[in-house]
């Protein structure tokens, strides 16, 4: 496979792995605002509740859609090294938000308001964001052995989207859909 496939292919995991992503960091957003703000939670224990919260959406989107043509190598070993990247990335999630609200206090002598709260979160889950992606990418949902996907074909090959459309096209489908 050529440099330009693999970066298509990378570009597009990346696009569905965002996507994704968004919806939960919305989920995510949202948890820890009324975990904070309307039941007076702690940010850090707010902020661990929350990406737990996001973290379901997260697997069934990631394994379903986004990573969808990974190695299936038993959906126990699976969950394991997803929750375990996750309590890596909740974790650091959580130091952020603490050491951005720390030193807000440091500078301004008081505690950061909602709007900044929010600031700093939204920081974290950006960083957290490409944590995820390479740990997601090269160690949760990897390739199998020689690059095969859930269905045993090499990537590329029929079962996947790009081998459909380009199946379209070699017989020259005049379906639109198939381009």
């Amino acid at each position: 496979m050529d440099r330009r496939s693999r970066l298509r292919r990378l570009a597009g995991v990346g696009t569905r792995f965002l996507i994704v992503g968004g919806i939960s960091t919305l989920i995510e957003v949202g948890a820890f605002n009324v975990f904070v703000f309307a039941f007076g939670w702690d940010l850090v224990v707010g902020k661990i509740a929350a990406s737990l919260v996001a973290l379901v959406n997260a697997y069934i989107g990631n394994r379903e859609w986004a990573f969808r043509d990974r190695d299936r190598r038993g959906r126990v070993a699976e969950i394991v090294l997803f929750l375990i990247v996750n309590l890596v990335c909740t974790l650091l999630g959580a130091g952020l938000v603490w050491l951005g609200a720390d030193v807000v206090q440091g500078v301004t002598g008081r505690d950061p308001g909602p709007a900044l709260v929010n600031i700093i979160n939204l920081a974290s889950i950006a960083v957290i964001v490409v944590v995820r992606f390479l740990l997601y990418h090269f160690i949760v949902f990897r390739r199998g052995a020689g690059g095969a996907g859930a269905d045993g074909a090499r990537a590329g090959e029929a079962g996947t989207d790009e081998a459909r459309a380009g199946e379209g096209r070699a017989a020259g489908s005049a379906d639109p859909a198939a381009h």
